[in-house]
């Protein structure tokens, strides 16, 4: 009943009574005899045929066997003008993020994350639709629709041919990179080699970065594909400088660090406002589950290993109520290196839960600051719990070698798997 999309009340009215005249009033469209054959448990025994306390012992289940989501399903109807079409994912934890929109080539394709699975409605669609279509999620049943608009007033009598793997809930790691082409919208000096992009999702795209999560960005380099992976940030730290969300935002934001003598990113800074650059859905294991009833967040990075923490920070001061303490410790070469210090500065003293410290491996004299590499000394002063047994999450990203070094020493320090996550792509 849970899943039902008009609700308990209208199932209860046809309860214990022949619904079919309900049924069609509502939705006479909807092919009720392949949905019930879906439903059939089996055929209803005249008598038992087990005597009364003879009944089988229920088969022991294994704990361990990582069952698959319930597959999905899909439906669609139409009026003059437009075109639903509506995802059950039979789930109760589907948000915006979890879904991804793309209209390329008169092909439409929806990709609905769920656990460590992709469903697919991928179509080939039979008529012209425009650009600009809405997408929304009823969360506590796990219903997505998305309405698509007409070019032409006309009834389609079907809604296309389906492509690749259309309608299959496959794992995560058997799909493809699926790409868009973005526009560069902005771009601004950060630090004397780090800048800001801002590049805009064409219309035809509904895609929101889970926090955590990075995409890929592609460029053809001398006749040839070049993919770099880079993980959005917000615009600011603070929000007075923040722009208000909205739940269909366009842009999406990256830190860059440009290295003159790199492939990629010289590429990326020649670009021009106008430019396109084709960007990925997005990949990444973080879950937010992990900030359930968290009270202590330990926050560690190096250089551009920053950018996981930007989204991790905003979210964490502002939707965790069991948060007591964030701290982050920002390892740069020098001070010019460090990305956002104003930012970082005023949010810790804006917000009395955050901490920042930075530390460098090659200040001048004037530094006052921690210098150094990451080191037991360093982390056993800086992971302090402000209570006993409070719940703890400690980010770890940067450079390999840092991140391989700092995973070792927290083990050292006697901080579990579960208590660490690591930024690696």
């Amino acid at each position: 009943m849970e899943y039902h999309p008009g609700g308990e009340d209208e199932l209860m009215r046809a309860a214990g009574s022949d619904g079919t005249d309900l049924f069609d009033q509502v939705h006479r469209w909807v092919n009720y005899e392949s949905m019930l054959k879906e439903c059939l448990v089996g055929r209803m025994a005249v008598k038992s045929a087990v005597p009364k306390g003879m009944l089988p012992k229920s088969q022991p289940t294994n704990p361990l066997a990582k069952e698959s989501p319930v597959s999905p399903s899909y439906d669609w109807f139409q009026t003059d003008s437009l075109v639903t079409i509506v995802i059950y994912t039979k789930q109760k934890d589907i948000n915006l993020d979890s879904v991804i929109v793309d209209y390329q080539d008169d092909s439409f394709r929806a990709e609905t994350i769920i656990k460590d699975y992709s469903y697919l409605i991928y179509i080939g669609l039979s008529h012209e639709i425009q650009e600009d279509f809405s997408v929304q999620v009823v969360e506590n049943v796990g219903k997505i629709e998305i309405v698509l608009k007409k070019t032409e007033n006309t009834s389609w009598t079907c809604l296309g041919h389906p492509l690749e793997n259309h309608n299959l809930l496959i794992p995560k790691k058997d799909t493809g990179l699926y790409y868009r082409k973005c526009q560069l919208i902005s771009k601004e000096d950060v630090t004397h080699d780090t800048k800001l992009f801002c590049l805009m999702l064409p219309p035809s795209t509904h895609l929101q970065v889970p926090i955590g999560q990075h995409v890929y960005l592609k460029l053809t380099i001398t006749g040839t594909e070049i993919v770099k992976p880079y993980t959005p940030v917000s615009n600011s730290l603070l929000s007075e400088f923040k722009e208000p969300v909205l739940p269909n935002n366009k842009y999406i934001y990256f830190l860059i660090k440009i290295y003159p003598a790199g492939l990629f990113t010289p590429e990326l800074d020649h670009l021009q406002i106008g430019d396109f650059v084709s960007v990925s859905s997005p990949e990444g294991n973080f879950k937010i589950s992990q900030f359930q009833e968290l009270e202590d967040l330990f926050l560690l990075a190096a250089g551009t290993g920053f950018t996981p923490m930007v989204k991790i920070l905003n979210y964490a001061l502002t939707n965790i109520p069991t948060l007591r303490k964030v701290k982050l410790m920002f390892f740069n070469k020098t001070e010019d290196d460090i990305i956002w210090r104003s930012q970082l500065e005023k949010l810790a003293f804006k917000d009395k839960r955050f901490d920042i410290e930075f530390v460098l491996s090659a200040p001048t004299s004037e530094w006052n600051g921690k210098q150094g590499h990451i080191s037991p000394a360093l982390l056993s002063e800086f992971l302090k719990r402000s209570l006993d047994k409070s719940k703890v999450l400690i980010c770890i990203c940067g450079p390999m070698p840092f991140t391989e070094q700092g995973i070792r020493l927290l083990h050292d320090l006697n901080f579990s798997k579960d208590e660490i996550h690591s930024f690696t792509t």
